[in-house]
């Protein structure tokens, strides 16, 4: 097993992931098998409990692990299925050391972060990098492993008593010295024919001067040497390419060659990466220092070279207004706009989101701010010049914004505008339809109001009410498609079943599992909603629809966790199609499917009319998957 360790120094936000994402892509088109692992330093066992204001979304495995978003890129560039052992935290280290140490494991032996904490990492890293996750069998010829947060980072110490600088590490540091401890153990252990370590660096131009600055980067590198770590190869975030010149001087300071010092300069679109790193020749570094020049296969990645360069000529947009409950930070639904972008350019279309704050909608919003609810429903609102080709309402926990929410599918459904409904999306559109169609005013969640006379969304009688975390209706289920008339079976190819990944849960101090009341469904199926997937019980309702619509679906699952850029989500792709006048189209065309919830048409429709896709696109007539899944 080889392992590429990616580090992060300056600041934060550099873009790690998509850094070591993008190794992994190289080296999957030499064709080797990759897998990766990330580490949190976090004492959070897992990313569940955590705020999508703070951290960002919580991404979903098929094993229920709920984890750090990065593992989400992995996925989609790598196309592969993680597992939660993948995500690392402190509080999973400490936690397994407590147990062996509770169990008397140790034999009386003090336990201390060293050597007991360091091994355990070093051990979870090996046992988790030999779990094969690409659907093949053995383990996997490389391991990229991130290292959450940055490293060497020396905060001024202006509480000191002459203003000096006091060298006091900062928290994020102070978290990650365990790791950084074990992975400098890891990498001697090891070899240096079997570790490679990249060092992601940010090389500033101010503005005032105009010329790259290379002192904050040569700062963090001798910050991690100082740590026990030597990098191997630095990749150099900045606005523009770096000149020669300026890689000559980071070599001198940095010890690094200058054939291994890249540039990741701002592109177009975040697809372009692997690109840049083939071209600076870093697969060829890698393999060099891993001693597996004689393994590798001839570089391909002519597919990600096509797709980059389609998604940079699109211009004929489709806009989308995401109503939800974040909107404030993007990455609280990162996931959905991935699955948004994938089937957008399958759609040959530009995407363009709309954020619309669910909570500006509602009449409150329209007398305490005005202007604020003017300019919600102005996006919502179709209209000549302006408003939504579709309108998506994506998961979502807790009654803030739930008015709005509903005010929205009602708009959609009025409107025949195209909408999606995710988890509680879909709980929403039954909420509103027993309220407007049904005329059931009452009609409400239990989850909203535990004191409802017309319950049409209950608990589930599942997992624990007491505790979060863990005691979710989390990870793969499987939904079964009543009939094969419905738009959803159709996208998903006919199938009898899919297999898409779920997560509820009651916000707050709860764990419960929400669900369509069974017993109001044949009241809503003679009102015109047909519940069209369910699961193996046949009790708990997965999808729905309104056959008079031209698009107005609702799942109880999250189809965006297992989109992937040349597999676009099924239902995802159903709400561009129908967004941009090409669902018939799409429904009409003869389509591969299989039970994971993709979508891969043989016919690509352009600008709404058939079209053959370009020859570099195709394997013998058909849209292939070239198996690096991309993120944007």
């Amino acid at each position: 097993m080889k392992y590429v360790l990616v580090t992060g120094g300056v600041v934060s936000g550099l873009g790690k992931g998509v850094t070591a994402s993008s190794i992994g892509v190289v080296l999957k088109a030499c064709g080797l098998r990759v897998t990766s692992i990330k580490i949190d330093p976090y004492l959070n066992t897992d990313a569940g409990t955590m705020s999508p204001f703070e951290h960002g979304e919580v991404f979903v495995l098929d094993d229920g692990g709920e984890v750090d978003l990065d593992l989400g890129n992995y996925e989609r560039f790598l196309d592969i299925k993680l597992t939660r052992d993948n995500n690392i935290t402190t509080g999973k280290i400490y936690q397994s050391v407590i147990q062996k140490e509770r169990r008397g494991d140790y034999l009386g032996k003090t336990v201390q972060v060293v050597p007991h904490i360091t091994d355990a990492i070093q051990e979870w890293i090996e046992r988790v990098a030999m779990i094969p996750v690409d659907g093949q069998e053995g383990p996997a010829d490389v391991c990229v492993i991130e290292l959450g947060g940055t490293i060497g980072k020396i905060v001024s110490g202006n509480h000191t008593p002459h203003n000096i600088d006091s060298g006091i590490l900062d928290a994020g540091d102070i978290e990650s010295m365990p790791f950084i401890e074990a992975l400098g153990q890891f990498s001697y252990r090891v070899g240096p024919g079997n570790f490679c370590l990249v060092h992601v660096s940010l090389v500033p131009v101010l503005k005032a001067v105009g010329e790259p600055k290379t002192k904050p980067t040569q700062h963090s590198v001798r910050g991690l040497r100082g740590l026990g770590l030597t990098p191997n190869i630095l990749a150099c975030r900045s606005e523009k390419p770096l000149d020669v010149n300026v890689k000559e001087k980071l070599s001198q300071f940095c010890h690094v060659p200058v054939a291994n010092i890249i540039t990741l300069h701002d592109v177009t679109n975040i697809w372009h990466i692997p690109l840049l790193l083939r071209e600076q020749k870093v697969h060829e570094a890698l393999l060099k220092l891993m001693n597996l020049q004689g393994c590798a296969k001839e570089h391909m990645l002519e597919e990600w070279m096509s797709r980059a360069k389609l998604c940079d000529t699109l211009h004929d947009p489709v806009r989308i207004a995401m109503v939800g409950k974040y909107t404030g930070f993007s990455d609280s639904y990162l996931s959905v706009l991935k699955a948004l972008l994938h089937a957008s350019v399958a759609c040959r279309k530009k995407l363009v989101v709309d954020w619309v704050s669910s909570s500006d909608l509602e009449e409150t919003t329209a007398k305490e701010v005005p202007e604020s609810y003017k300019a919600a429903w102005k996006l919502l609102k179709v209209s000549l010049v302006q408003g939504a080709d579709g309108i998506l309402v994506p998961g979502g926990f807790g009654d803030r914004g739930v008015k709005g929410k509903i005010l929205a599918a009602k708009y959609a459904r009025e409107n025949k505008v195209p909408y999606l409904g995710i988890c509680l999306g879909m709980q929403i559109a039954v909420i509103e339809f027993a309220r407007s169609v049904m005329n059931l005013r009452e009609a409400n969640s239990i989850e909203f109001d535990p004191d409802t006379t017309t319950s049409v969304v209950i608990f589930m009688p599942e997992g624990s009410k007491t505790h979060m975390g863990g005691t979710m209706r989390v990870g793969v289920r499987r939904t079964y498609f009543v009939s094969g008339d419905s738009k959803s079976a159709k996208l998903y190819g006919n199938v009898r079943f899919v297999d898409e990944r779920h997560r509820h849960r009651y916000e707050k101090s709860k764990s419960l599992f929400l669900q369509v009341n069974p017993s109001v469904v044949p009241e809503f199926e003679r009102a015109g909603l047909a519940f069209v997937g369910k699961d193996e019980t046949g009790k708990r309702m997965e999808i729905i629809e309104l056959p008079s619509h031209p698009y107005f679906v609702g799942v109880q699952f999250h189809p965006e966790f297992k989109s992937r850029p040349g597999k676009p989500s099924a239902v995802f792709l159903g709400l561009i199609a129908a967004s941009c006048g090409q669902l018939d189209a799409w429904l009409q065309a003869s389509v591969h499917a299989s039970s994971n919830g993709i979508v891969t048409p043989k016919k690509i429709y352009h600008n709404g009319s058939l079209k053959k896709p370009s020859k570099s696109l195709l394997t013998n007539g058909k849209l292939h998957a070239n198996g690096t899944g991309m993120h944007a």
